[in-house]
């Protein structure tokens, strides 16, 4: 699959419903999805706003999450980043939008780790104890871990899913997704951009965790902080490729050096381990 489509797509044939940000997560996002030859597809706006269009770039954050993943070695659901036109509230627009595959097997059912969690936990568990009870530690430390990288703002209880096969008996959890409330997508301006700290511990959600991804570092035992594929500086070229066209250079920038210190960070905290 190409992962960025740069012509533009006739996509208005699509019908779009809006959801709003979760608890914490300030904006609007307009979600879609169709059923083609080749199977289910989800579709996503960035940040979108009735009277200015579409003022976010959660869509480019989702295809520099990926990348990141991919060089990690870390099991995570693919986008694809295309430019298309739509047509949101009557009026037709040309946007950036990321769009993903259907990634339940057959016979899997679907449910957010907050209600599975909330139908199956024991007296006084907590959310973290309870994947750890369920087998899925390693998963959830390498999460926090991604999370702590991109400043992921978002990793609320449905933002994790559980998926079931009743006929097989088996439960996982979802490859990692929905990463696009991170890095600066908060920032409107140059100005803005240049004053962030790409350092700065800003709160986040995390439903297994506390409101610091700093912090949720920390809930990793110093003996399982994850060991991935090293991320080197020369990866800043595949992270980045084919994005400037839907993103200005600044913020492809800032991304990197928000990633590439925090990485550094990271492993600088696993060694002393």
């Amino acid at each position: 699959m190409e992962q960025i489509i740069h012509t533009p797509q006739d996509l208005t044939h699509l019908s779009w419903s809006k959801v709003r940000g979760s608890s914490g997560t300030a904006g609007s996002f307009l979600k879609s999805q169709e059923i083609t030859p080749e199977g289910k597809y989800y579709y996503k706006l960035s940040d979108y706003d009735a009277f200015r269009g579409v003022t976010g770039h959660e869509s480019v954050n989702e295809i520099i999450a990926d990348r990141l993943l991919t060089i990690l070695d870390i099991p995570h659901l693919s986008y694809q980043l295309i430019h298309a036109d739509i047509i949101v509230d009557e009026k037709p627009l040309r946007t950036w939008l990321c769009a993903s595959r259907n990634f339940r097997q057959r016979g899997e059912k679907k449910d957010a780790l907050d209600n599975y969690f909330d139908s199956h936990r024991l007296s006084g568990e907590s959310p973290l104890d309870f994947c750890i009870r369920n087998g899925w530690s390693e998963y959830i430390y390498q999460m926090l871990v991604v999370d702590y990288l991109i400043l992921n703002r978002d990793r609320h209880g449905a933002n994790m899913e559980v998926l079931i096969n009743r006929d097989r008996k088996t439960i996982r959890l979802a490859p990692l997704f929905d990463h696009g409330v991170s890095l600066f997508c908060r920032c409107r301006s140059v100005e803005e951009l240049e004053r962030e700290d790409v350092m700065a511990d800003k709160p986040v959600q995390c439903f297994v965790g506390s409101r610091s991804a700093w912090d949720n570092l920390r809930l990793i035992p110093r003996d399982h902080l994850p060991r991935f594929s090293p991320l080197k500086e020369n990866d800043r070229a595949y992270l980045l490729d084919g994005l400037e066209e839907a993103l200005d250079q600044h913020w492809l920038d800032r991304s990197w050096e928000m990633i590439w210190r925090r990485w550094q960070a990271y492993e600088n905290l696993r060694r002393q381990g």
